[in-house]
Parts: structure tokens; C-alpha cells; sequence
């Protein structure tokens, strides 16, 4: 381990939208003037890569299959050359960054994973996670993950796991990354989410929601948390909208996500973003102790002979080859074989 000091980064930037190779590049731009400024880790958003299907909430299904084609074709690959350009960019700057991006299934044309990727500073891949289960409309977009990615991974700047969404309020899968240490919880998200009309009352606040499960997490984990929410700019609007002034008066009424930091005790600390732009803020890992020492939830603050948690973090694939044949089948993208 090295120093218990270091600056992060979360990139409240938007996508170039459906377009991943613009986006990766825009990253790359975002973690290089990060670097710059002595961030050692950079946090992007939920699907960051190619940008956030809000169009599934706005339209009804059978009205939608031109905007999943597209976000489809938009998608990328864990081994395409869009994550490949940010793990080159997090070597390049020696820094940490942690990625969501919409997955290809190498195994359908039509399957997608809600997903994120956790780079080290020497550009290797730490931890691929994908997102156990969509909420609500991400359902008719992304497939469901698998326990694979429920890790926390020992850096030389701490000890740093991660969920999506949705995922930050079930408390088994924040459970499985507090009992591995973990000492800096990135939370990502989308930047709106709309749940009704929003002329209609009780519409759903996601600046107010994240802030709560974040807080949560971190005053339970006594760890630092690290909020990145998504911006949706005038090129998403227009895409997503289609010139329906009935849909762009929703994404318009919809409240935007903030990004944000938190420390051990689930305290506002550091930059908050709401406007395009990258908020910083120092982090010192010896803070994590003290609060564990009044409230530890995975030591002396728990029954293990009353309570039991399993996880499963088995890869889930839907077929096995034997004879040496590889198990996921040839990439979708790949050149077909000469006869």
C-alpha cells in the first residue's frame, strides 16, 4: 500500500452520445487535464459509454425498437478499441479510472450488459462488473449481470470498490464490498431518471435519492464515496427527443443529477458538480478508522452465528465447448473464417 493521501476526480461530463469512439476520446481529453491537476483516480458515469438509454422511460416498447438498435450498435465490447483508448490513457497519466459503458454480449446480437470497469494506473483491468439487475425501464435495454464483479480491489491508493445505481440500495450487494475492506465506494449513475409526468406530483428526485443511499453506505462502510452522475447535453436531447415536444418537455422537467464526495460519517466533503466540469477532492484514508472503531458492521458490530451471507461470484456464460473450443463463441465483430 502507499500513501493513505490522494485527489480524486469525478468527471461530471457528458458523452458525445452514441457515439463511443468521440466519447472515449472526450475520457481520454477529461483524464489527462485530471492528471494534471494530481487526480489519481478519475470516476466516470453510468454508461459513460455510448450514454444512458433515457429513452426507454419516455417511449412505450413497441415504439422503441429504432432507439435500442441504435443504442446497440453503440455499445462496446470490454476488448474494443474504446475501452482499450481509456485503459491507454489511465497508463499514460498513471492514474486510477473507473468506467461505465453499455456491453456487448459477444454471444447475441441483441444482448447488452449494463457494465463498469475499474483501471489501474498501469492501464490493466481490475474489476468488470456487471449490473445484477436493471431497474425499472433498464429492463427492456440491459440484461441481467452476475456476481463476477462484486470486488474491491487493493490499490496502492487504497482499497477501492464500486455499484451501479440501482444496485447502491440493495444492502447484500453493498454488504459483499464492505466485508472486503473497502475503503472508497464509487457510485455511478445516469444523469436524469424520470418516473412520471413531471407535471404530476412525487416525481422522483435523483439528486435527493443519491445523496441519501450514498450517505447511507458510506456512514455503514466507514468508507469514502465517490458520486458521479451523468449529463445529458443539447445533442442527447435532440437524439432521444426526435423533435417530439412532448418527450423533450419531460427530459426538460426532469431533475438533474449532481456529482458529489462523501466521507466516513456520510459528509458532504469536497466539489459538487451540476454544471459540465470536473470536481475534486482530497482524500485521506486514515479517516475510515475512528468511526469503525464505534459502529463496524462486518467485525465487533455483527452475529456471524445469527447472520449468514453467500455470494456467488461465478462469470455466468450460456455455454460450455469442450474439445478446446472457446466457451463465449467468435466476437460478433470478428472476420468470418475463409472457407
Amino acid at each position: 500500500m502507499g500513501s493513505t493521501n490522494f485527489k480524486a476526480a469525478a468527471a461530471h461530463v457528458a458523452p458525445v452520445y452514441l457515439d463511443p469512439l468521440e466519447s472515449a476520446e472526450k475520457a481520454c481529453s477529461v483524464i489527462a487535464e485530471a492528471a494534471r491537476n494530481g487526480a489519481s483516480l478519475v470516476v466516470f458515469s453510468e454508461s459513460f459509454l455510448p450514454g444512458f438509454p433515457v429513452w426507454a422511460a419516455l417511449y412505450p416498447p413497441i415504439q422503441s425498437h429504432g432507439h435500442f438498435k441504435r443504442f446497440l450498435n453503440a455499445s462496446v465490447y470490454v476488448d474494443g478499441p474504446e475501452i482499450e483508448r481509456v485503459r491507454k490513457a489511465a497508463s499514460d497519466n498513471s492514474v486510477f479510472v473507473s468506467i461505465g459503458f453499455s456491453e456487448r454480449n459477444p454471444a447475441s446480437v441483441g444482448g447488452l450488459w449494463n457494465s463498469n470497469v475499474l483501471i489501474s494506473d498501469t492501464g490493466e483491468i481490475l474489476i468488470h462488473h456487471r449490473k445484477l439487475v436493471g431497474t425499472f425501464f433498464e429492463k427492456l435495454v440491459w440484461d441481467p449481470g452476475d456476481g463476477a464483479g462484486l470486488v474491491v480491489a487493493n490499490t496502492r491508493i487504497g482499497r477501492i470498490g464500486g455499484l451501479i445505481c440501482g444496485e447502491n440500495t440493495n444492502p447484500l450487494a453493498r454488504y459483499s464490498l464492505m466485508t472486503q475492506a473497502e475503503q472508497v465506494h464509487i457510485s455511478s449513475y445516469p444523469p436524469i431518471w424520470p418516473t412520471r409526468v413531471p407535471t404530476e406530483s412525487d416525481n422522483y428526485d435523483n439528486r435527493a435519492a443519491n445523496r441519501i443511499r450514498a450517505s447511507a453506505h458510506c456512514f455503514e462502510a466507514k468508507c469514502f464515496g465517490i458520486v458521479v452522475a451523468g449529463r445529458l447535453d443539447e445533442s442527447a436531447r435532440r437524439s432521444i427527443a426526435l423533435d417530439d415536444p412532448a418527450i423533450a418537455a419531460i427530459i426538460d422537467a426532469s431533475p438533474r443529477a449532481s456529482s458529489f464526495f462523501l466521507g466516513p460519517t456520510g459528509a458532504p466533503f469536497g466539489d459538487e458538480m451540476i454544471d459540465e466540469g470536473i470536481g475534486y477532492a482530497h482524500i485521506d484514508l486514515d479517516e475510515c478508522v475512528e468511526p469503525k472503531r464505534l459502529h463496524d458492521v462486518v467485525s465487533g458490530y455483527n452475529r456471524f452465528d445469527v447472520f449468514g451471507v453467500t455470494v456467488n461470484r461465478t462469470r455466468r456464460k450460456p455455454i460450455r465447448f469442450e474439445e478446446g473450443q472457446e466457451e463465449y463463441g467468435t466476437r460478433l465483430d470478428a472476420p468470418a473464417l475463409e472457407e
